[in-house]
């Protein structure tokens, strides 16, 4: 049995405590039993994107305009979620951060446009987001990121090299990130471009 002790800390309201033990509960009906019924992880994890947003559960990982759970992203709620679904599926859990990681420059920096086109759906679990960051020479320095992107007509090209880019293969898009700016800007010239995964080549 979980220590729930820290649900009961100053910082986090009724509404977070409904959710962790909410979650709870559903997960271990709705998520448990499929953990290692499924020798296909990249089926599996779509469908634990499915379920999740079926569920009601990736509605935190999106604002309430575009049919989140509050009305800005909830770092509280986000940490209480995943706290909760690792502790039933390590897979689970990556689902659900996914979707967060690969819609969250949408949710923080999109345009209306994008956000109304993508947030919904991932709310819903109807779309798979990835996240495309490291490259083989720029891991866990970002600043050293080398793919570029240039302006085509009314368009960009990207151009470079990803990896270790999660959910590659079975993501509905990419938020991808590549250098706008000179060699020498350094992470103040990096942007970040929306890839639907029929254009990835």
């Amino acid at each position: 049995m979980a220590d729930r002790d820290f649900l009961d800390w100053p910082f986090f309201d009724p509404e977070h405590r409904e959710l962790a033990l909410g979650l709870e509960a559903w997960a271990a009906t709705q998520i448990a039993p499929f953990e290692y019924q499924e020798d296909d992880v990249d089926a599996l994890s779509r469908r634990f994107v499915r379920v999740l947003g079926e569920g009601g559960w990736l509605r935190h990982c999106v604002p309430a305009a575009f049919g989140g759970a509050r009305d800005r992203l909830d770092v509280r709620s986000l940490c209480l979620a995943r706290e909760t679904l690792a502790r039933v599926s390590g897979l689970a859990d990556f689902a659900f951060a996914m979707q967060g990681l690969g819609s969250g420059p949408i949710s923080l920096f999109g345009s209306p446009e994008q956000k109304a086109a993508y947030l919904p759906p991932v709310a819903r679990g109807e779309r798979v987001a990835a996240f495309a960051i490291s490259e083989p020479d720029a891991g866990s320095d970002v600043a050293a990121l080398a793919t570029t992107a240039h302006q085509d007509g009314g368009g960009w090209v990207l151009s470079g090299t990803k990896t270790w880019i999660s959910n590659a293969g079975i993501a509905d898009h990419y938020v991808v990130f590549a250098r706008t700016g000179e060699p020498t800007s350094g992470a103040k010239g990096l942007s970040a471009f929306i890839v639907d995964a029929a254009r990835w080549a």
